[in-house]
């Protein structure tokens, strides 16, 4: 198929896509356009085609692709707010057993981090959960990067030391 072939049969349906997205989007208060949502949809059918992939019917498969594009976007959005604690799991399409793990984590985390300086853990923490590099936490924090990089490692080595006992 060429994408002359492409754009005329996705222009016969392009409306009902971008409606059915807006009213998903609206519902489920996306922070996405209908249109960014169908076009996201049209540029995965048509990578389908390229691939010669089998479609029977080009406006079923592309309003079954923009509906799951939604969902998943919706997905990722309430996963977020699980994140802060919002949502139970039956909100959020977790099961029990990955709540109750990263409950077992934190409470993991706050054993061994406890005996850590309040600079160690906030060094960790900017490091490890924000992801910053060691430049973006000395302009943060005032610090030499030195300093910063030294806290870190003797902070790893204690986590370390820590769970060693612990395990054996």
């Amino acid at each position: 198929m060429t994408r002359e072939e492409f754009n005329h049969i996705s222009a016969a349906f392009r409306g009902k896509l971008e409606a059915l997205a807006g009213r998903f989007g609206e519902s489920a208060l996306l922070p996405f356009s209908a249109e960014d949502i169908v076009q996201e949809a049209l540029t995965a059918l048509w990578q389908l085609s390229e691939r010669n992939y089998p479609i029977r019917d080009y406006e079923a498969m592309a309003v079954t692709i923009t509906k799951n594009i939604c969902i998943s976007h919706y997905r990722k959005r309430r996963a977020g707010k699980v994140e802060e604690g919002h949502l139970s799991a039956m909100e959020s399409g977790y099961n029990a057993s990955d709540l109750v793990d990263a409950k077992d984590m934190a409470v993991v985390k706050e054993y061994v981090y406890k005996d850590l300086t309040a600079s160690q853990k906030e060094y960790l923490r900017m490091r490890n959960e924000e992801g910053l590099s060691l430049d973006e936490i000395a302009a943060a924090t005032g610090k030499p990067k030195s300093s910063i990089k030294t806290t870190i490692s003797t902070a790893r080595k204690l986590l370390l030391e820590k769970l060693k006992k612990e395990v054996l």
